[in-house]
This record gives C-alpha cells, structure tokens and sequence, in this order.
C-alpha cells in the first residue's frame, strides 16, 4: 500500500463536536489528527468564544491564534442550539456519528436537551463525551464554581508548589489543566471507541479539568496521603518541593543552564569546590542552590554546558518561546506542520505529538472559518433541499 493509500488512524470514526475553548477543542484537534472526522457545531455568524479571545492582542485572519492552535483538521457548522429546528437537526444526524463531545459548564447541554440521555434515545451506542471543571456531579460544581484553568491551579496544589517560598505561589507559564484534561479525554474517547467496537456498548466518558490535574502530581499527592508529609517550596529556587538539589534553573552571566541532578561529588570536583561533595542534596537544598549559583553566575552559558556535557550531567539551556521556534523553523523541523488558510496564507502550528509508523497522521488542513462546511456536511447528511430549508428558518448559518 502506498503512502497515499494508508488509511489514517481514526479514518471512518465521526465526532460532533460541541466543545470550545481549550479542554475540548484540543481533545477533538486530536483525534482529527489521527483522521477522525471532526464536525464543530458553532453559532451562526459568531462562531465560538476562542475566535475572538486574543491572548496577546493578536490575530491570523479574522481569528484568534488561540483558536488556530486548538482546531485544525475540522469542518464547521453553524447551527443555532436554540432554535427548535436546530437542535431537532442535530439530534436527527446523530445517527451518522460514532462520538458527541462537549465541555459547557455541567448541566448545559442537558438543559438544551442535547444531553447524554438525548442523544443515546436516538442512537444507543453513541460516545458521548463530557469534559467540565469540577466534574459534572461535584459538590464545587454544585456550587457553581467556573471551572477555568487558573483557578484549578490555585485549587489543586500545582500554584502553591510552583515558585520560591519567598514569593507568592506562582501559576504555570501554560494552561496545563486544560491540557491534561484535553489528552484524558482522547484517551477516554479511544478506550470507549474500542470497547464499543469489543463489547457492542455505547457510554458516557466524563472527565474533568480538576481531576486531571491532582493526576498531574500522582507521586507528589501520593506521599501527602501516605506519608503524612506538607510540601515546601525551596526559598533559593530549586523547582519543585519534591526535588533535592541541584535540580532548577541556575543563572549564567548571560542567562541561565538548568541542571537536572547530579551526584554531589561530581559537581564539587567539576566547579572545583570541594565543599559540595559533603552537602545533603535536600536538607541543604537551599544553600547547595545559591552555592552552585554563585558558581555558575561566572561563566556563560556555552561555558557551563561544555563543562556539565562533558562529564554526563543533564543540563540544557534555558530558552524563551521565541528561541525555542525560531529552532524549529530554521532547521526545517517536523515537529511543525505548515496550514494553507484561505485568509491568513500559509500558518505554521505545532505538529501532532503523536507518531504512527504504519497509519501517519497526514492531514494539514488549518482551522475553519465559522460555519464553511455547513453546506458541504448537511448535504452529504440530509440533502440540499432540507438544508436551504432549513437556513431560511434560521436555524442554520
């Protein structure tokens, strides 16, 4: 079989997609990856929130680059979940798709009547996957508690360990909730699909933002449960409370080397400093880390590394985003895919970070424009007639 006639991964599974923001977009940019056929339900006219949520002012195309990243690979059609028609239609095609995928705040869909138990009235072995905050039946989510990212780092534990003990807890430089949650739900999804395939069984995969994260800090929770332990952050910048140092960035005269472990007695014959070798990597963690700093604050950068590569210690450089792509791009790097979009010309986004030998994931086509395939879906699923039809009531875009 040639390599044009290798069937992706996902090829013949269909997602309607109801998701916005990050936690689901990126679960359903995902499968669409592998080869899933991805339809995204928008508003009409509007689109979903992410296209107009700019996280540093800017845009490619009339979009945000936010929204770029989370949904490529898809098809969009607008369709108003309001309007009686509108959700009658998206109950009637139902039947053409292997997996629903939403991730309102808990109890919206069901209250457009759009819910699990909707859905599986009219196709009994739909997947039908939910991703929320809290979780769909918690008592936060009872409380009505928005289920945003950086308030699941405050919640969880990840912003109090992050950061020295002499600043304020510090949250990630990435919304990591969202994105492990994401990924979970890929998981969640393929598991159902194969046990669907196995057992004959349609189910509801529930994940959550919270969950997802306290998953996150298995080993770290683990021993708070078991070892009645409190976590500490390091005053001096050792990066997380679990580690002995040398183990976090440490400063250069030109910018900083971060050093991933290494024996004591080796790191005191390699800075010539004797007194190293006798230091207790956690009990004196904070004095080992401004002692290696003082150190390293000598040299440059390139200087520091050759000494560490040397003797096989883990250590690379600390680099911004720009410093990192820039990489990518001059060395013509495959972990980046180039997107043809109809407006904004040729885009580059992060590639799929999956591989497969044998089904590769192929697809390179950017983020829809708001409602661009709804003729080209309707059609192919209830015929052109039904869908001008249907525009003219409104309840389609």
């Amino acid at each position: 079989m040639t390599a044009a006639m290798t069937p992706d991964a996902l090829d013949g599974v269909r997602v309607l997609d109801f998701t916005q923001m990050m936690l689901g977009p990126l679960c359903t940019q995902t499968l669409a990856d592998l080869g899933a056929d991805v339809v995204k339900v928008e508003r009409p006219g509007v689109g979903e929130w992410m296209r107009k949520m700019p996280m540093l002012g800017e845009f490619v195309g009339r979009d945000s680059a936010a929204f770029h990243s989370f949904n490529r690979n898809k098809r969009s059609v607008a369709v108003d979940l309001k309007h009686p028609d509108g959700r009658a239609l998206l109950l009637e095609i139902v039947k053409d798709f292997d997996v629903v995928t939403e991730n309102f705040r808990a109890g919206v869909m069901d209250r457009l009547g759009l819910g699990y138990e909707d859905f599986k009235a009219v196709k009994p072995d739909i997947i039908y996957a939910s991703g929320s905050g809290w979780g769909q039946n918690s008592e936060l989510a009872k409380q009505n508690w928005p289920g945003q990212d950086l308030l699941i780092q405050a919640m969880s534990g990840v912003m109090y360990n992050t950061g020295r003990a002499t600043d304020q807890p510090t949250a990630c430089g990435t919304p990591i909730a969202d994105f492990a949650a994401s990924q979970a739900m890929v998981s969640g999804i393929l598991a159902a699909l194969l046990a669907r395939a196995r057992h004959g069984l349609g189910q509801r995969v529930e994940v959550d933002l919270y969950s997802a994260t306290l998953n996150l800090m298995a080993q770290e929770n683990f021993a708070v449960l078991n070892q009645d332990l409190t976590l500490e952050r390091s005053s001096a910048g050792v990066a997380t409370p679990w580690n002995d140092a040398p183990y976090g960035p440490h400063p250069t005269s030109d910018g900083y080397v971060a050093i991933a472990m290494c024996p004591l007695d080796k790191l005191a014959i390699l800075l010539d400093d004797p007194g190293i070798a006798g230091m207790h990597g956690f009990r004196d963690r904070d004095v080992l880390k401004l002692r290696i700093d003082g150190h390293s604050a000598k040299m440059t950068t390139a200087a520091l590394l050759k000494l560490l590569q040397s003797a096989d210690v883990w250590c690379a450089p600390v680099r911004d985003s720009r410093e990192a792509m820039d990489e990518l791009v001059e060395t013509g790097s495959d972990l980046l895919v180039d997107l043809d979009h109809p407006e904004a010309g040729v885009v580059k986004a992060i590639a799929c970070p999956i591989t497969l030998t044998g089904t590769p994931a192929t697809r390179k086509d950017p983020a829809p424009l708001v409602g661009q395939h709804t003729d080209e879906v309707l059609q192919e699923l209830i015929g052109g007639a039904r869908c001008s039809a249907l525009k003219e009531k409104g309840a389609i875009g």
